[in-house]
This record gives C-alpha cells, structure tokens and sequence, in this order.
C-alpha cells in the first residue's frame, strides 16, 4: 500500500472509561501506555497517528492530540467526527480516516491494507471477528463529515450502529491468532484490569 492512499488513524479515547475506573489510554501495558502500543502499531500502516482525548491530556507530549469539538463527550462518534473534520480537505488524496478505541492493543498487521482494499466512496469498512463487527474500528470516508456532524447535534443520537445504518456500510473479518491461554480476538478489548492481566500474559507471550 503507497503512502498517498494510506489514511490517518484516530485511536479513540475521549470515553469516560467507566468499567476500568480510570483513563485507559495512558493504561500501563508492558513498559508503555496502552494508546501508545496501540500507536506504535498502526504507524507502518498509516499516514499518521493520532489521539482523540481532551485538551492537556497527559500523552499529548508523546502524540498529536485531536479533542472533540462537543463539549459533553457523546462517546465515539465524536472522535471520529473530529478525525473527519480535521482532514475534511482531503489533502494529499486522503478519503478515508481510520478509528479504533484506545483499548485494543493486538490489532492485526494488515488491518488497515484489507480495510482500504474493501473502501469504496460513501462506504464505511468495519472490522469484524469471530461473529461480531467491531464498528469503532472502521475506515470511515470523509464525505460522512456533514452528516455526522447534524446527527449528533441530536442528544439521542450516540450509537455508532445507529449512524453507520444511515450510510453503504460492509465488513471485512479477521481471524484469531494463537496466545498463551489459546485462540485470541485480534480486537479483544481491554475493560477490566482481568482483561489488563491477560493481555499482559499475551504480549508477555511474544505471540501477538
């Protein structure tokens, strides 16, 4: 994949993070912050990397920060709104922008190349695993930017199914791989510190 149809990424942490009690993003995984594994992940695969979190978040130092334009943090769609609007120009032929939560630290290798192979214009391209879609990790066309932004002037409006059920939408699945504890979900998230301790065990492993 060329560098001129590579997309920026937006790893999503503007959520409160509620179940885990803290600010997953700056999580300790290994020896380095979970949104920053995340990061060192996707940058052979895109243009860019950054981190959609409020303004003076503790990692803006280490990568670009992106806020929400919305003041009362209505959850993903917000980030990925901002990624829209921030590359809204489509400067050097971007189309599409990249998002994923801040809590998915195994995601494959050639995620975003056979996400870009599946994009079409207007389509949102979604991950999916084992069954299940993952629609925050998606490749979603800039063209959308309008449309999201007059969808979540509606408070009711906050379910990334919801908006993505508006707009030509497809999936591309993903495989297991193989762990310590046996198969893992590329997209296996991080809400508890149970799910911290296992994926310690797996990047532990070497195998992810």
């Amino acid at each position: 994949m060329s560098d001129q149809i590579r997309p920026p990424a937006v790893i999503l942490a503007g959520g409160q993070s509620r179940r885990m009690g803290l600010d997953k993003a700056g999580l300790k995984l290994g020896a380095e912050p979970l949104a920053l594994q995340i990061a060192e992940r996707l940058k052979p695969q895109v243009s860019a990397v950054y981190l959609n979190a409020p303004e003076r978040h503790p990692l803006g130092n280490r990568i670009p920060l992106l806020s929400d334009a919305h003041p009362d943090r209505p959850g993903p769609l917000a980030g990925v709104l901002a990624g829209l609007k921030r590359f809204a120009e489509g400067a050097g032929g971007v189309t599409h922008v990249l998002t994923t939560p801040c809590d998915t630290p195994f995601l494959p290798s050639d995620l975003v190349e056979r996400l870009v192979a599946s994009a079409e214009r207007g389509t949102i391209v979604m991950a999916s695993s084992g069954g299940r879609t993952h629609p925050t990790t998606a490749l979603w066309p800039l063209t959308l930017s309008d449309d999201l932004e007059e969808w979540l002037a509606d408070p009711a409006h906050r379910r990334v199914f919801d908006f993505a059920a508006r707009h030509p939408a497809r999936a591309v699945d993903f495989p297991p791989f193989e762990g310590p504890l046996g198969l893992v979900d590329p997209f296996f998230n991080i809400n508890t510190p149970e799910d911290l301790a296992t994926a310690q065990a797996i990047l532990g492993s070497g195998t992810a």
